[in-house]
This record gives structure tokens, C-alpha cells and sequence, in this order.
């Protein structure tokens, strides 16, 4: 067998440096960068290495050093770790570790490569292995998994299928690719594709194999809307009903509230008070006061209902809600925090009804800087409830609303505009990101089936409130942290250098100036220089996977996107256990406890909690948003509409419709007929013919394909292009393909050289 000693050097020297991770050939190939059509020849090398006895293979024929096996030896006298294993998209994972109860703060999370991630899920309580003399790219410990010591969950959902014999069921939202087993089915009623919960009561190897269940519950067709709502539930856990303890402990509350106002709360109640909320709202929890006083100073009031009165600290409501930690809003439905008879009524800001608040006071100069805030117990009436949509209505005509709201609301919505957006600009000058992801909302008919989709557009009257509950958020973290209080913050770490590098290269590839990301106003400029053009929804998307997710903690970070030293979240106690956390220390204070926080050891293991459950949530939410859309797209192949390129690949493009906010895979050989090059400058795709050249931010006309239920992807074919101009950064930087040989693509002279061949032909 001949190979090229060049070749077999540099994998040899890659497989045996420090930053090596056992992978496979065609990842070694990525790793040294060389061209895919070598691929062949690196798999056939790497196999004469191993035959010289220069390489070994590990299962799942990873390539090793050899002797690998005596540097096991070695690591079985590392130290052990413990902790909670969360599963990355990408198959590698980290473990959060167990700490000894007494730490004031959070231990180091310890990084697993994807082959050592073993047999176990996500959410499972792992002990693993220290890797010593080994250094990561990324820094920090890696560990691989030796076993996994208590299972997250045994319950999962999946998809029923009869093969032969054989009864099968393919777990949702795993891992897994290969269905389990699930033998005798007992004489349940059911049908290939049906949707059931199954017990696992023997976990599968990595690879998929050896896996059993039984099946405990069968759900229905996976065509009736219902079922795939709970098929979602049960997928991510969410609980379904709150048990009669719980309710009967709510019932108890509304039997003993009777509207009166105690004398320990201020009377607000003659106070112009305004709530505004989407049309389709499902709680009322914030309403807005604001008077002009003396000095051109502004008195902004925030009162945010009183749900820790109802909620007594370490009662079974209590512990319920803690254990939920958050609200879950599904397309169809909404899995609350705590019983409607509270969220729904009790702590409801109606209008027309006395409602106890929690407000927070902030008298702001005439230029929106903050002089002093107050934070106290109070009793609000509303005097009217809003949607966003009349307030943008008032914005747009003020005479048309006014004869329809009177003079002392639109007065209210006029001052309230006034000061929002002398906030906005203060946040803005600050270095406060506006990341611009819209929220995809499904529109749903009255049987449940989804009629069509959109995108929430962040008006004025959004901007209004997220304004006025930003401040609220600051000011009592603010009020907290002067204290020098312990308490639950919302914190969003600064970025990883070697994240915003690779942020920075890709805004280089584009044709975007993004040097010195580090300093957030250029983070800010970037993305306000692509702000409603083609590239907007890419360019935002790469700012976010470039940093940090905002947690639950109680150490002083600050908010890097909102460029805040101190935040918390205050404002949405029917919907969020952090808030309602918030709201106790406050009570706490009025009572005259002068150490209203918790000990830090608690308050760690609580952040993780709530940070973990609004993971959970919004993974369920995000979930069953895609499969309602693939539901509808699966009714409407075959159709075309517009779209723009979201993402682009060495083997096809990614694309996001305009007005159906899907997002869809074009494969390479759904492109006009070429041989196609990958242009990492650019992020293009580059035909040899004219007109097949496909960039980031192209609009394009799609049609749909195939829609693949069991993997939830959609797949376009390409129709044509959008008449019109490419983006302007992006023209100057289109460059003619490359030839097999590496040489420019010249039109005319490919034209010339044709009639040459001609003449000598003729």
C-alpha cells in the first residue's frame, strides 16, 4: 500500500499532540484542512498507520495513539468528579459539579468530549474521570463518564413503529437514532406512528443498541394537534395538572381575600393606572403610573402584582411553584406556575378592582437619569386595561384614539412614550444590545390546527413597557445590591474572547468591519448597520451563539447585553420563581428583618434550578412551535413563496421564508445544475455559470419539498431568485469561482479558447 509520507507525518504528529481528541478520519481530514476530495486518501492512510503499528482504533473506530490503553491506566488515579451531565446539541456535554453544600461559589463545569459521554442523558447525576496532562482549546477540566448514578428520567415520549416482529419505539428529543424495543404491546390499540410514553427500563449503548421499554401510555395519532402538545409535555417533563393539595391551598386564599386595603399598604387606588399587554394576554402581573412633577422631573410608578401574599414562603403552593419555576406558554395552551384561581384572579391587575402590588417608585431627571427609587407594599386600581396594538393605533393618530380613550389616558400613553424613549436612548449611548430575534407566533383555528404563522414585531408600545420593567428590574437590584445584600440576579456573562474571534472572522467573511468586539459599542454598530436588510437575522443570530445565556445567580456579574452592573428579575412573579424570590426579600425588609437573603450555598443551588426549568421551557415552547409549523408545511407542499438565506454550507443552504417564518435545508443538488465551490469569504456557494452564486442574505423564491415529521426538518427546492440587488457590503466582495485547478473562472476568455478549437477543428 503507497501513501504519501507527508501525509501519514502530519496525522501522525496531529493524533499525538496534546489538543487531540480521539475522532474519526474525516475529522482528522477537517482538522489539518485539506480539501474533501482527499478524503479517501487520508481514511486509507490512517489505516496503513495503524497497520505500521503508529496508530491504533478505539470503538466506534476512533483513531488513538497507541498504547492508549496504558494511558487509561494511568487516568483511572485521577480524581473523580459528580455532578449533573447536560447534553449539548453537538453530542459533547458538561457536568455540573456536586459541591459540598458549604461553598460560596459555583465549582468549575467539567467538559466531556462526545466519545466519552457514555450511556448517559441529559439531566442525569454522573460521576466521571479527570483527564490529567491533558489542556483544551477552550481551557478548563475535562472529564469522561464512568457511570451514571441516578437517571433524570425513565419517561420519555416517542413514536411507535411495527417492524416484522418487532415493536419499536423512537424516543423524542434523545440522542438516539435507532429505535428501542418494546415488546409485547400488551394488546394496546395501536398503529405505526402513533405517539406513546415509554418507561425505559434498560438504557441503550451510545450507539443506539441494546435499548428496552415498555409502554405505559398511548397518546393517539401523531396528526391530531392534542396529541403533539403531549407528546411535547411529556417529552420535557412539564407537569399537566396541579394536585388537589395544591388546589384546594389556593381555593383557601381567594376564600380569605375580600378587596379591603390593610393599613400597611399604600393606597394607590386614586392613582391614574394603566396595563397594557398583548391582545391575547394570559396574565395581568404589571401596571404603569406616571406623573410630571417638579423640576421637569419624571415619577414613574411600576407596581407589579403582590403574589408572595398569596404565596406563603415553605407552604405547599410554595413548594409547588418552586419545583415548576417557571410558566410554559405552548402555542395551544399554558402550563402556569401557580393555580389560575391565583395568577388568574388574586394577583390579576383588572380593571375596576382593588389589587395588592408591590411598586416600585423611580423619579427620573427630565434626561431619564435616575435621583431616587423606593420599592414598597400598595393596593392599585387599574383604571384601564390596553393591547399593544391600541397604543401603537394612539401613536400613529392621537385624534382618532383620543375621541375613543379621552383626554387623561392618551395624556398618560403621551408621557409614557416621552420618557420610554429617553430611556431607550440613555440605555442605547450605554452600550446596551438590541438583538433583533423575533418570537415566531402560530396562528391556530378554533379545532387547534394551525392556519398560519408570524413574526412579533417589537413595536413602540413593546418597547413602552420593556422600558418602564427594565428600570423596575434595576432599581431594585440597585436598592439590593447598596445593601450589600445576597439575592437572586439575572446574569448574563461578557463573551469568550475565542468566541467573539470567531464572531469577528465571520463578520470578516461577510464584508462587515467588526474589529475590537470586545468593547460592546461595536458589537452595538455591527448590529445596527444590518438592521432591516437581508443579513439581519444571520448577523443577530451569530452575536448570540457568540455569548453567554443569561442564568439565575447570586453573584455580581452585571447584564452584558443590557450593559447593566445590577439587574434582577422583578417584574413577572405569576410566571417566574426568581421574581417571586425578589418580592419576599422585599417583604421581608418592610417587616423590619434587617438580613432578608437567603445563604449563598441555597441560593446557588436554586439559580441552577430555575435556570435549568427555563431552559426546559423554552426548549418545549421552541419544539412544538417547529412541529405545528411542519404539520402546516406538510399540508402545503408543493407551494412557493419567497425567502431569504439564513445560513450557507459546504452542501446546501439554509433559508427562512419572508412572510412563513420557516426555516428550511436546500441540498446542493436542489441548486441550477454546477459544479459548486464553498467560498468561506462571503459565506457563498459559487457556480462555474452565471447567475449561481448564493450568499448569506440573498432573497430567493423556494418551494416546499418533503417534510420530514420523525427528524423535524424541512427540506425547499429552489424556484428562482428574488429580483433585485444582492446586499451592498456584500458585492464588493463577490469574486469569480475557481477552476478544478485553483485558477480564476474568466468568461471571455473561456470564449476565446472555444473559438480557437473551433478553427482548428474546422
Amino acid at each position: 500500500m503507497e501513501v504519501s509520507s507527508e501525509l501519514a507525518d502530519a496525522i501522525v504528529r496531529y493524533v499525538h499532540s496534546p489538543e487531540y481528541r480521539p475522532c474519526k478520519p474525516k475529522q482528522i481530514m477537517q482538522a489539518l484542512e485539506l480539501p474533501e476530495d482527499q478524503y479517501r486518501e487520508v481514511r486509507r492512510t490512517v489505516k496503513w498507520l495503524v497497520l505500521q503499528g503508529q496508530l491504533d482504533y478505539a470503538s466506534n473506530h476512533l483513531v488513538i495513539p497507541p498504547g492508549e490503553s496504558h494511558a487509561t491506566k494511568r487516568r483511572q488515579s485521577s480524581p473523580l468528579v459528580r455532578g449533573i451531565f447536560r447534553l449539548a446539541q453537538a453530542g459533547f456535554g458538561f457536568i455540573r459539579q456536586e459541591g459540598t453544600g458549604e461553598q460560596a461559589a459555583p465549582l468549575e463545569d467539567v467538559f466531556v468530549p462526545e466519545p466519552y459521554v457514555a450511556d448517559a442523558f441529559d439531566g442525569d447525576f454522573v460521576e466521571a474521570r479527570l483527564v490529567t496532562n491533558r489542556s483544551r482549546s477552550r481551557g478548563g477540566m475535562e472529564g469522561h463518564i464512568e457511570r451514571v448514578i441516578k437517571r433524570a428520567t425513565r419517561q420519555f415520549s416517542g413514536t411507535f413503529r411495527k417492524s416484522g416482529q418487532d415493536n419499536l419505539v423512537l424516543l423524542d428529543g434523545t440522542h438516539l437514532k435507532h429505535p428501542i424495543s418494546v415488546g409485547d404491546t400488551r394488546g394496546l390499540p395501536l398503529k405505526n406512528e402513533d405517539k406513546v410514553v415509554v418507561e425505559v427500563v434498560q438504557f441503550p449503548e451510545r450507539d443506539g443498541s441494546g435499548g428496552q421499554g415498555v409502554i405505559m401510555e398511548v397518546l393517539g395519532s401523531s396528526k391530531n394537534p392534542a396529541v403533539d402538545t403531549m407528546a411535547v409535555m411529556r417529552q420535557y417533563g412539564l407537569p399537566e395538572e396541579f394536585s388537589e393539595e395544591v388546589m384546594a391551598a389556593a381555593r383557601e386564599q381567594a376564600d380569605k381575600f375580600d378587596e379591603s386595603i390593610p393599613a400597611d399598604r399604600r393606597d394607590l387606588t386614586d392613582l391614574l393606572t394603566l396595563t397594557i399587554d398583548p391582545y391575547d394576554a394570559r396574565d395581568f402581573d404589571d401596571a404603569i403610573s406616571l406623573q410630571e412633577i417638579e423640576n421637569d422631573h419624571w415619577r414613574l410608578s411600576v407596581h407589579i402584582a403582590d403574589v408572595s401574599h398569596f404565596i406563603p414562603e415553605g407552604s405547599i403552593l410554595d413548594q409547588d411553584a418552586k419545583q415548576r419555576a417557571t410558566s410554559v406558554y405552548l402555542p395551544d395552551r399554558v402550563v402556569p406556575m401557580i393555580p389560575e384561581i391565583i395568577s388568574n384572579h388574586l394577583a390579576s391587575l383588572q380593571p375596576e378592582r382593588v389589587r395588592y402590588a408591590k411598586t416600585v417608585e423611580i423619579e427620573f431627571t427630565g434626561g431619564g437619569a435616575v435621583v431616587a427609587t423606593q420599592v414598597y407594599n400598595s393596593a392599585i386600581r387599574s383604571d384601564c386595561r390596553l393591547t399593544y396594538e391600541q397604543v401603537d393605533q394612539f401613536l400613529e393618530t392621537p385624534d382618532v384614539m383620543r375621541q375613543k380613550l379621552g383626554d387623561a389616558i392618551c395624556d398618560q400613553l403621551q408621557r409614557m412614550h416621552t420618557l420610554a424613549m429617553k430611556l431607550r436612548a440613555r440605555r442605547m449611548e450605554q452600550g446596551s444590545l438590541e438583538m433583533d430575534l423575533p418570537e415566531i407566533k402560530i396562528d391556530l383555528d378554533s379545532n387547534g390546527k394551525v392556519r398560519g404563522a408570524h413574526l412579533v414585531v417589537n413595536t413602540e408600545s413593546h418597547q413602552v413597557i420593556e422600558e418602564f420593567m427594565l428600570a423596575a428590574n434595576q432599581g431594585v437590584a440597585t436598592w439590593f445590591d447598596d445593601m450589600k445584600f445576597d439575592f437572586l440576579r439575572r446574569i448574563h456573562p461578557a463573551p469568550e474572547r475565542r468566541k467573539l474571534r470567531q464572531l469577528a472572522q465571520f463578520l470578516k467573511d461577510i464584508g462587515i468591519p467588526g474589529d475590537d468586539l470586545e468593547n460592546r459599542h461595536a458589537v452595538r454598530r455591527v448590529l445596527k448597520s444590518v438592521k432591516n436588510t437581508p443579513l439581519d437575522y444571520a448577523v443577530n443570530y451569530a452575536v448570540l451563539k457568540a455569548t453567554n445565556k443569561a442564568i439565575y445567580g447570586p453573584h455580581r456579574e452585571g447584564h452584558y447585553a443590557l450593559a447593566m452592573d445590577h439587574y434582577c428579575h422583578f417584574t413577572s412573579p405569576i410566571r417566574r420563581y426568581p421574581d417571586l424570590t425578589i418580592h419576599r426579600m422585599v417583604q421581608k425588609l418592610t417587616e423590619g428583618n434587617k438580613n432578608p437573603s437567603d445563604p449563598m450555598p441555597v441560593l446557588i443551588r436554586l439559580g441552577h434550578h430555575c435556570s435549568d426549568q427555563e431552559k426546559n421551557a423554552e426548549a418545549a415552547e421552541r419544539e412544538l412551535i417547529r412541529i405545528k409549523l411542519l404539520h402546516h408545511m406538510n399540508k402545503n407542499v408543493g407551494q412557493t413563496f419567497e425567502a431569504v438565506v439564513t445560513r450557507v454550507h459546504p452542501d446546501g443552504l439554509y433559508a427562512r421564508g419572508i412572510k412563513m417564518p420557516a426555516e428550511g435545508y436546500i441540498s446542493i443538488d436542489k441548486l441550477p445544475s454546477d459544479n459548486y465551490r464553498f467560498e468561506r469569504k462571503g459565506h457563498r456557494l459559487e457556480g462555474f455559470r452565471e447567475g449561481n452564486q448564493f450568499r448569506l442574505g440573498d432573497r430567493i423564491v423556494v418551494k416546499i419539498d418533503k417534510v420530514d415529521m420523525q427528524a423535524r426538518e424541512l427540506f425547499y427546492g429552489l424556484v428562482g431568485r428574488e429580483a433585485g440587488k444582492a446586499p451592498k457590503h456584500q458585492l464588493k466582495n463577490r469574486a469569480k469561482p475557481k477552476t478544478a485547478a485553483g485558477k480564476r473562472y474568466d468568461k471571455a476568455r473561456v470564449k476565446k479558447k472555444l473559438k480557437q478549437n473551433q478553427k482548428r477543428k474546422r
